[in-house]
């Protein structure tokens, strides 16, 4: 009787046994997926980032392009550039369409 009682506690410590180190290969597995993801996250957010920055950037050019575009300046530039016109005391010279 009582070597049944030790093979079953040997049995018993046995099964105890293979369940903890199935778990503890769960877990480990678990936690290497979970490494993974954050590793990839960690990617996305600065690539996200860079993205931020890049159009913060950008804002702040179209925002200076704004101011600009309010300037006498600019309303004298594209005067010239699409309407051409000119200052009245200055002197335009044209190219002759044809070179010899």
């Amino acid at each position: 009787m009582k070597q049944n009682k030790i093979g079953y506690n040997r049995m018993g410590m046995f099964a105890i046994a293979f369940v903890v180190t199935i778990l503890l290969v769960l877990m480990l597995r678990e936690s290497h997926m979970l490494k993974t993801r954050l590793v990839q996250y960690d990617l996305r957010k600065q690539v996200l980032q860079e993205q931020i920055d890049e159009e913060l950037a950008r804002t702040i050019k179209i925002d200076e392009l704004k101011e600009y575009m309010l300037t006498d300046e600019y309303a004298e530039e594209v005067a010239r550039e699409r309407l051409g016109l000119v200052k009245e005391n200055e002197i335009v010279f044209k190219e002759s369409e044809y070179r010899e």
